[in-house]
């Protein structure tokens, strides 16, 4: 039997095709951990790219490379899912709620000093801020910080966190650099005169890859 799966992230519909082209290299990093596997990677913003993943596949894992349960997994991917008559796959719980996921931010931060953990956050839903707060309390409960979380779209925003900070180490708890990561993020850190290196978004991770591939062979057992 050949197991089946697609990566699917937002996207942006602004400019569709870098975002699509580094979904299907991360889809690539991911086979190379399963072999014989047949793995896509697409977005949600490309037209038509989900469809024609969906079409090449017999019955494959969704694997959504989101950083929390929010609309787009619980209501938007299903809904283009069941257009597609797909709608009775199996959908795997976001990249951001992996609990392995803990271990890759305590890797990649430099030391134990002070951390801001800059996230999208939401002005209708509570779930984005709520994951992030609770990666912020187990990165603390493993001895790393202290863990002062912020966000682009909600309160407490990240300019006003960072400017209080002063100083630390800014991680982005994201999935892709695009969007809020390459444009709001250092432009918040330069406006706050934040004394401190923004690393690049987690999901950029050389350990991602790993981690989603043990997570679909988790669900395929």
């Amino acid at each position: 039997m050949t197991h089946e799966a697609i990566l699917v992230s937002h996207g942006s519909p602004a400019d569709p095709v870098p975002q699509e082209a580094t979904m299907k290299a991360l889809a690539v990093r991911v086979g190379m951990w399963l072999p014989g596997w047949q793995i896509r990677g697409t977005t949600l913003a490309m037209p038509g790219a989900l469809e024609a993943a969906l079409g090449a596949m017999q019955s494959p894992l969704i694997y959504p490379f989101f950083m929390a349960e929010g609309w787009f997994t619980r209501t938007n991917l299903p809904r283009r899912l069941a257009a597609a008559n797909a709608q009775d796959l199996q959908q795997l719980p976001p990249f951001g709620t992996d609990p392995a996921l803990i271990d890759l931010i305590a890797a990649a931060l430099p030391d134990h000093g002070d951390v801001l953990l800059a996230a999208h956050g939401s002005k209708v839903s509570r779930t984005s801020s709520d994951t992030t707060y609770l990666m912020a309390r187990e990165l603390e409960a493993r001895g790393i910080g202290p863990i002062t979380a912020a966000f682009v779209e909600e309160a407490p925003f990240l300019v006003d966190v960072a400017r209080e900070m002063g100083a630390g180490t800014c991680i982005p708890f994201f999935a892709l650099s695009a969007g809020h990561v390459v444009g709001d993020l250092p432009e918040a850190l330069a406006e706050a005169q934040f004394d401190g290196p923004l690393l690049p978004p987690i999901g950029e991770d050389i350990g991602v890859a790993r981690l989603i591939a043990n997570a679909l062979a988790r669900a395929a057992a």
